[in-house]
């Protein structure tokens, strides 16, 4: 079990390595539709934190990697509304990479993360 908690902690300081942008704890709820076989399903979640490049959340309903999902959230002073692609996805927690954010809301997601 110790080992195991180790190589948890390893691989999460690894990826935060490697992260182009800072990540903050960020809370707020998001609604994020997808296709599925017979339509758009719209899922309810909550943030769990920000960054420039994407997000991770708590979403209800299962999500599968490279599945490409339209997000709605509200920052503050904004709502955003963004396309992203499912990087991760477990029982626990997903995490988006945001796609053709434009320059004001990328600049509108530095503030944020930069003042918290």
């Amino acid at each position: 079990m110790l080992l195991e908690t180790r190589a948890a902690s390893h691989a999460a300081a690894l990826e935060e390595a490697v992260r182009r942008h800072p990540r903050i704890l960020f809370s707020v709820p998001i609604t994020l539709r997808h296709l599925v076989a017979g339509g758009v399903k719209t899922s309810h979640g909550i943030t769990l934190d920000l960054s420039e490049d994407g997000m991770g959340a708590l979403v209800e309903g299962s999500l599968h990697i490279g599945d490409t999902v339209a997000l709605e959230l509200t920052l503050p002073d904004c709502a955003l509304s963004a396309v992203a692609i499912v990087r991760h996805s477990s029982t626990l927690r997903s995490g988006f990479e945001f796609l053709g954010l434009t320059a004001e809301e990328r600049v509108h997601i530095a503030d944020v993360v930069g003042h918290c």
